[in-house]
């Protein structure tokens, strides 16, 4: 009896060691597609007022969950039955990278001055929608992001068993999760960690000047991580292009990678931009006129 438990054990161990270095394994692949999903998350998660960041943020952070818990079961199961389905999701998915990236650059284009954040609001019910509209914003784009680091984890596993496959899954969507928006936390409350440090140390010595390096350096955090995240979104999209589409394997082969990606990104974003004008304008055109 007491042999055949701690041969379970052994047995569970043996599980654990290969779902800890497929994991670190699946991490390493995806590391590029975590760096952008921080850059983007943290842009996402900025613009609020002060007392409401982590409250927003945590709405973010358990829409995430969300979409993973959503995510990694459809993924497996898709794999499993009907893998093609997998590259048209992704396909679609990087219309939408794209089409947010370009949106952006268009919108700093035509209304530099345009931005509207919470703090600007004239009253809490406009507040309270622009907050809702973000944090909807903000869980949309993660889901797709999602889904690429879900996708690429399971890629490094195909050939391991199903029980593997799950939970290697699983534990990088916990990392990304924690990690992404564990960072995110720490990034939108650096002023406030640097107020702390001026009040303890009454506005004198060198605490009281990391500080105010803290207190002014967040602006200039958020406007990087701003235009970082809008050149991700544009990149990463362009990549499950170039990585899901035959027909752009060798597109400009001539030009390097990252060139190639960036220009298929911002060319999709087009496309998916003025398709969306369209159906907006046929939809007003549709819409019956009240009176």
């Amino acid at each position: 009896m007491a042999s055949g438990f701690f041969a379970v054990l052994d047995d569970i161990a043996a599980l654990m060691d290969d779902v800890a270095l497929a994991s670190k394994v699946a991490t390493k692949k995806t590391a590029g597609i975590l760096g952008d999903d921080l850059a983007v998350n943290a842009d996402k998660a900025t613009g609020f007022v002060s007392n409401r960041e982590i409250p927003v943020l945590w709405a973010i952070t358990k829409g995430s969950f969300i979409n993973k818990l959503i995510i990694v079961p459809i993924a497996l199961l898709l794999n499993y039955f009907f893998p093609v389905a997998i590259k048209v999701v992704l396909v679609l998915g990087g219309l939408y990278l794209a089409y947010e990236g370009v949106e952006k650059i268009i919108h700093w284009i035509f209304h530099p001055k345009a931005e509207h954040t919470l703090e600007q609001a004239d009253t809490a019910q406009e507040a309270a929608a622009l907050e809702k509209q973000k944090i909807k914003s903000a869980i949309s784009t993660d889901f797709i992001l999602s889904v690429e680091i879900v996708i690429i984890a399971l890629g490094t596993v195909l050939d391991q068993s199903l029980t593997i496959q799950i939970l290697t899954v699983s534990v990088v969507s916990l990392v990304a999760t924690v990690g992404v928006y564990g960072i995110v936390a720490l990034i939108v409350r650096m002023d406030d960690a640097g107020y702390k440090l001026i009040r303890q140390s009454n506005n004198l010595g060198w605490r009281a000047k990391l500080g105010q390096f803290l207190v002014d350096a967040l602006p200039v955090v958020i406007r990087i991580l701003g235009v970082v995240g809008t050149i991700a979104l544009i990149l990463v999209a362009g990549g499950i292009f170039v990585h899901n589409v035959p027909f752009f394997h060798h597109f400009l082969p001539a030009l390097p990678g990252i060139l190639s990606e960036a220009l298929l990104g911002l060319m999709g974003g087009i496309v998916a931009l003025g398709l969306m004008y369209v159906m907006k304008a046929i939809w007003h055109a549709l819409k019956p006129k009240t009176a």
